[in-house]
């Protein structure tokens, strides 16, 4: 139970690695506030945790409005007295999300502009929430996903050049809440079996990761056997991105 009586907060919780996360959290311990931009799923995920014997609520987030992302922190410290743990794993390629084949160069504004808000600009405005509570506290931790992309690169402009930008993000937090006994780490998967496509991408190891082995480094980094763990970027790529890609 490294989690008892910790408070946590996880973004795009609804479904993913973001829910498998705040279920393992609960098992922990933890009592956690799922968000998502689908309050139904948000809320019925939260049951899940519930009838399990986990503590858990649901909130509707778009984490591209920071109205709803402070009205979700003031829940969690309403309902449960604090915010320890803040996992943001909201986001997606926005090609993918809106299907549009096209390349970068003639993507459509709207689109581009979804994706680096949902995964850059979201977890900026998450951070700001929830920094305040947590130096009151003297203590807390923000998990940013990042991506095996945000360290090589990739055709998706918005997507990978965001992704970078998490372990920029979680860099600068890491300065930031030092003396307030507040740390940030990023993860960056490679290929995770949280959708079929994934299962096809290459990793010199020949596999996807399974989600649980993403999520339980996760967790390891929330807790407080990483206590002295901060600023840093953690790859879990089966060496996707280690040296040139053979032919």
């Amino acid at each position: 139970m490294r989690f008892q009586d910790r408070v946590a907060i996880v973004t795009g919780a609804a479904s993913g690695m973001g829910l498998l996360s705040a279920q393992q959290l609960a098992e922990e311990g933890a009592k956690v506030v799922l968000t998502d931009v689908n309050r139904e799923a948000a809320e019925a995920a939260a049951a899940g945790i519930r009838e399990t014997g986990g503590q858990a609520i649901g909130v509707e987030v778009d984490v591209r409005c920071y109205e709803q992302i402070e009205g979700a922190v003031a829940k969690a410290v309403e309902t449960f007295g604090s915010v320890d743990i803040l996992i943001n794993c909201a986001g997606g390629c926005s090609s993918r999300v809106f299907k549009r084949p096209e390349p970068f160069h003639e993507l459509p504004i709207e689109v581009i502009q979804w994706g680096m808000d949902v995964n850059f600009k979201g977890p900026v405005l998450f951070a700001r929430a929830v920094l305040g509570q947590m130096i009151k506290q003297q203590r807390g931790v923000i998990i940013n996903l990042g991506s095996v992309e945000g360290v090589t690169g990739t055709k998706a402009v918005d997507y990978g050049s965001s992704k970078t930008g998490m372990m920029g993000l979680t860099k600068c937090l890491a300065v930031y809440g030092a003396e307030h006994g507040v740390r940030s780490c990023c993860v960056s998967p490679g290929p995770v079996l949280t959708r079929p496509g994934m299962a096809n991408m290459w990793t010199r190891m020949g596999r996807a990761a399974e989600p649980w082995e993403v999520t339980k480094l996760i967790l390891y980094l929330c807790s407080d056997d990483a206590a002295f763990i901060s600023g840093s970027n953690h790859t879990i790529d089966g060496a996707r991105s280690v040296g040139v890609r053979d032919k």
